[in-house]
């Protein structure tokens, strides 16, 4: 704009400018962590279709290493199937001791609609585990119409979502221990300068 403004409206308009750059914001911000440093997880990972999620696991804890967790703090559990994810995830949960849960399984869409009740029961559960314990699972169960995507998506054309869960987990744990923090006054994140 050049010259004076015209109207009420542009005022106003250059009022709420002038004070979004005076004042500064008042929300607060928690810091996203990549580091798996001082973090206890788990991994539970389907046995059905062992090349996927053999893939899966390894990528995850790649991920995990790689986000300097040391591997004496990563427990490995073999589950017969993805259902099974549900009940074993959610004993992990519930014995504590764990910041974050990975899950991890390959259901290939069949001739019948099976595979939507076993998904659709994995996704549902898992999600009740974290919402009533508050341990955070991450959810890297593939869901495919072929072996091939499977693969493209376990290290293959579409990366590998079992590294993928795994830095979901790494992340969601650092927030909920800076929330806890946060709520017992022990650290106050620094404000967000936007």
């Amino acid at each position: 704009m050049c010259g004076p403004p015209a109207n009420a409206r542009e005022v106003l308009s250059l009022k709420r400018l002038e004070l979004r750059t005076q004042i500064e914001p008042m929300y607060r911000q928690i810091d996203r962590t990549r580091s798996a440093a001082d973090l206890r997880m788990a991994v539970v990972v389907s046995r059905y279709h062992a090349e996927v999620t053999g893939a899966l696991r390894d990528g995850a804890v790649s991920a995990f290493l790689e986000a300097d967790g040391e591997e004496s703090r990563l427990l490995v559990i073999p589950a017969p199937g993805a259902f099974e994810l549900v009940s074993i995830g959610a004993e992990l949960a519930r014995q504590g001791g764990f910041d974050a849960i990975v899950t991890l399984g390959c259901v290939i869409t069949g001739e019948t609609p099976h595979d939507q009740y076993i998904c659709s029961a994995v996704a549902g559960g898992l999600a009740q585990i974290t919402v009533e314990t508050g341990v955070p699972i991450a959810f890297g169960v593939l869901t495919c119409q072929t072996m091939g995507q499977a693969r493209n998506r376990a290290g293959g054309r579409q990366g590998n979502k079992g590294e993928e869960a795994m830095v979901a987990a790494i992340e969601a744990a650092g927030a909920i221990r800076q929330v806890r923090e946060l709520s017992a006054g022990a650290g106050k994140p620094e404000r967000s300068r936007v």
